[in-house]
Order: structure tokens, then C-alpha cells, then sequence
């Protein structure tokens, strides 16, 4: 492959990431329909919608009180090679980490061995942001709501395929600008989370990845989930992410995200999440462990920063009330429902984890290409559970991507 045709590949790769974040043929059917969900007529459905969005392949695993319902794999790990996705097979969470260092925190927090509200100097003197007074005054809850005052994605060019430690990723932070006073807006930013999970060393000793190895994913019995690509020896079931070149799904590297650890770097299958999937439902609880408090989980699943519910968005969910992000979780209401889920979006790979607490309900979708269909499964899946009127989710999605990609090159032509 020729440099620039590489170069390319991965300038459109970061792109897509950031437009991603906004945004196994092994089947197990322990039941036939759960609700009004009927799974076989599921399956049906999700093995159209993934070739219609055209992904090489995906995962998806759906939990309901305490036991895994639905788990199956569709398509192909490699679009060059062949090989099948299946339950096992390895994906990248990317930004679902969030969750899991918001998680780490709130142990932390139920052993009094710091605050949701501690001062982030506190536990690293040297952090600094755009101005001392935000310096200064910045909690680890800011961090973990989006909230300091940076822009989306603002300093990601730090750490996305550079050589910087997690340390110099958050010092060179101080030289970003702000895009609205601290507190009073959104902005989705990497960096802060990075600057989370740095908190956990200096508190425990261990690293980030280590605490969270030896306080959930062991013990949960997620053996295939890992912090690191370094990882992977051994295993082949792993997919590799894909984005479309000229019109083709084209495979790509898979970069080492290391750097941003506490913000992006698991990896995992939909077997593995499942467990996690329970924990969280479970409010902190796996086959009668405790591993954090319910007192942790409602902090966590409670709306820090909130949402303006547009008008543009009420027209499409006229059910919404609320919406808003928690600790490492977005989170508003649907049919009723309060909904807890999370995104990732990273080199050509898109993911979604969805909670239902009420109806102890869950899932988690992966897929190896850059699309919106994860998103749309889990409004079509909720619509099917809670007995709503169908929609198509997947077709009427997939209807205005295309509508905005022939806008978008409609512009381009028009500009050049």
C-alpha cells in the first residue's frame, strides 16, 4: 500500500473516530422471546441491517435478569481473510472504558480512600488546565462529566498515535483553550479521563491497568478483556476495524492506545461484557460479591451535567424528558425508562453499551467498521422489548446517512 494512500487511511481514521464518539455465527438463544422480544425474529433483523450498513462483521449480546439471552456473531473478522466473528471474538471498547475507570474510582470511594468532590491537585500538584483558578478548583467528578471547559475531543492530536506517556498527554493539556466557562457546558474530553484514571496509582500504587484487571476483569471472569493490544499474543480471535476507501470496507492497523488507557484502550468481546453488563445491573454485585455500593452506582448513573432536549430532537423521541451525562455513562429516559448507555468509536471500529436498570435489561454491540448502526440497533431493540410501534430503525438510519453523505459530497464538489 502506497504511503499516501496509508497517510490517508489514517487521517480518515481519526476523523471518523471523533465522528463515531458523537455519535458468530455461534448463537446462544436461551430463550425465544424475552418481553415482546421475539430473539429468532432479532437475529433476522440484525443479520439484514449489518449488510445493508455493509460492516464486515459485529457482535452483539443482550442480558436480561442476570443471565445472557441473545449472544451471536455476524460476518467476518477481516474482509481480506475470512474469518468468522463469533461471541469470543476480540473488539475495541474504546470510550465504554469510561465506565469501567468511573467504576475503579467509586471502589475508591466506598473504601473512603477519596471523594467524588476531592480536588484533582490533591492527588496530582502538577495538573494544570487554562487558568489557576480552574487548576486549582477541578474534582475528580468534573473529570469524570465533561464539565472543566475544553472543547470536544480538544488536545486528542496529543495522544492518538504519538509516543507521549499518560502523564505528558495531561501536562500538555495546560496549553489547551477553552470553549465556555468551567461548569456551565459539555465538552467530551479524553484527556480528563486519562487525567481519572492517573489518580488511581498514586492512591493504590498500582497502575491503572492493573487495578482494574485485579478488581473486576479477573475476578469477573473476563479472561479474553485486556488494557493493552500488547495483549493479544496468543489469541487470533481478533478483528480488525475497517474503513470504506472509495467505496470499499479496507482493513486497518490496529494502533496502540495505550496513552490514553482510562479513557479508550479495553478490549473485549460481547461474552466478556456480558458479565459486566450484569455487574452494573446487578448495581455493583456479581454472584453475590460485592464489588462497589449501590450508593456508588446511583452517583454514577445520576445526571451531572445535563442536556437541553431540542426541539429537533423531540420530533424524533417525543417520549424524552431528560438528558444528560453521569460518571463515565450518558444517560435519558425512553418509553418511560431511564437508559444508561455509552459509545466508543476508535480506529475503524464502532461500539454501544445499553442498561435498562428498571427492566434489568442490557446489551452490548461491536462492530469492526465505522457506522451509526449500533445506535440505531438499540432504539429498534428497546422499541421491540417495550412493545412500541415498529419503526426500522436500521433502514430509516441508514436512509439519512446516505442522505448526508450525498450532501456532504454535493458541498465538497461545490467548494472545490
Amino acid at each position: 500500500m502506497g504511503t499516501y494512500l496509508k497517510s490517508s487511511i489514517y487521517r480518515k481514521t481519526f476523523y471518523y473516530i471523533l465522528v463515531g464518539l458523537l455519535l458468530t455465527f455461534q448463537t446462544e438463544l436461551t430463550a425465544q422471546s424475552v418481553g415482546k422480544l421475539n430473539l429468532e425474529e432479532l437475529s433476522d433483523y440484525i443479520d439484514k441491517a449489518y449488510q445493508d450498513w455493509e460492516i464486515p462483521g459485529m457482535a452483539i449480546a443482550i442480558v436480561k435478569d442476570g443471565q445472557i439471552v441473545f449472544s451471536e456473531g455476524y460476518g467476518v473478522r477481516n474482509s481480506n481473510s475470512g474469518e468468522k466473528v463469533d461471541t469470543n471474538t476480540i473488539f475495541g471498547i474504546a470510550s465504554n472504558t469510561k465506565a469501567m475507570t468511573a467504576t475503579a474510582l467509586a471502589m475508591l470511594v466506598d473504601e473512603g480512600k477519596i471523594s467524588w468532590d476531592d480536588k484533582v491537585r490533591k492527588y496530582l500538584p502538577w495538573f494544570r488546565l487554562y487558568n489557576p483558578y480552574v487548576s486549582e478548583e477541578t474534582t475528580i467528578r468534573d473529570l469524570l462529566c465533561h464539565r472543566v471547559g475544553l472543547v470536544t475531543f480538544s488536545g486528542d492530536l496529543l495522544w492518538y498515535g504519538s509516543n507521549y506517556s499518560r502523564e505528558e498527554v495531561i501536562r500538555r493539556a495546560r496549553y489547551l483553550k477553552p470553549s465556555y466557562d468551567f461548569r456551565s457546558g459539555y465538552g467530551y474530553s479524553n484527556i480528563m479521563f486519562i487525567t481519572a484514571g492517573e489518580i488511581i496509582p498514586v492512591v493504590t500504587g498500582q497502575s491503572w491497568d492493573n487495578f482494574v484487571k485485579e478488581k473486576f476483569l479477573e475476578p469477573l471472569g473476563m479472561n479474553n478483556t485486556s488494557t493493552s493490544i500488547s495483549s493479544f499474543h496468543g489469541n487470533n480471535n481478533i478483528v480488525t476495524g475497517h474503513i470504506k476507501v472509495e467505496g470499499n470496507q479496507v482493513p486497518v492497523p490496529w494502533i496502540n492506545w495505550d496513552n490514553i488507557g482510562p479513557a479508550g484502550s479495553v478490549n473485549s468481546s460481547v461474552a466478556d461484557m456480558s458479565k459486566w453488563i450484569m455487574l452494573q445491573l446487578n448495581r455493583g454485585t456479581f454472584n453475590e460479591n460485592i464489588y462497589y455500593s449501590k450508593t456508588s452506582s446511583t452517583e454514577m448513573w445520576t445526571v451531572q451535567n445535563p442536556f437541553k432536549v431540542s426541539d429537533k430532537s423531540l420530533e424524533i423521541f417525543p417520549s424524552k424528558h431528560f438528558s444528560g451525562y453521569g460518571l463515565g455513562w450518558s444517560l435519558f429516559d425512553y418509553h418511560g425508562r431511564k437508559i444508561t448507555t455509552h459509545g466508543g468509536g476508535m480506529d475503524g471500529q464502532i461500539s454501544r453499551v445499553v442498561l435498562v436498570p428498571e427492566e434489568n435489561l442490557g446489551m452490548v454491540i461491536l462492530t469492526n467498521s465505522i457506522n451509526r448502526l449500533p445506535t440505531y440497533l438499540m432504539y429498534e431493540i428497546l422499541d421491540r422489548y417495550f412493545g412500541a410501534e415498529a419503526k426500522d430503525w436500521s433502514s430509516w438510519g441508514l436512509m439519512r446517512y446516505r442522505s448526508s453523505q450525498t450532501r456532504r459530497k454535493s458541498n465538497k464538489k461545490m467548494m472545490s
